[in-house]
């Protein structure tokens, strides 16, 4: 993407876990990434479990269900989206609402 190249973060692909880390910081520090994130394993076994190119939200519950699964980014990644539905889900846990 133009994009991409205009805010310098293209690279070669990772060869070792350290250069994911390092292009992970690239995007928290100097991109102001808003979010935590996740570093996938060299074996690439979060991409695969989840389908997870390029980005995308999950929330997994109890025994690793998918309880929500957003759009494929980066135009249908929603964290506004995701953040309702994880409140939602919280509030159905709630002692409250068990009552």
């Amino acid at each position: 993407m133009d994009s991409n190249k205009t805010d310098q973060v293209v690279f070669k692909q990772p060869r070792v876990l350290a250069e994911r880390h390092d292009a992970a910081k690239i995007l928290v520090e100097r991109l102001k990434y808003p979010m935590r994130v996740a570093i996938d394993a060299m074996d690439n076994r979060a991409d695969e479990a989840f389908a997870a190119w390029p980005e995308r939200i999950y929330i997994i519950g109890a025994g690793g269900r998918v309880l929500y699964k957003g759009g494929m980014g980066p135009f249908g990644f929603l964290p506004q989206e995701a953040g309702e539905r994880l409140a939602d889900l919280l509030r159905n846990l709630s002692p409250r609402a068990a009552s």
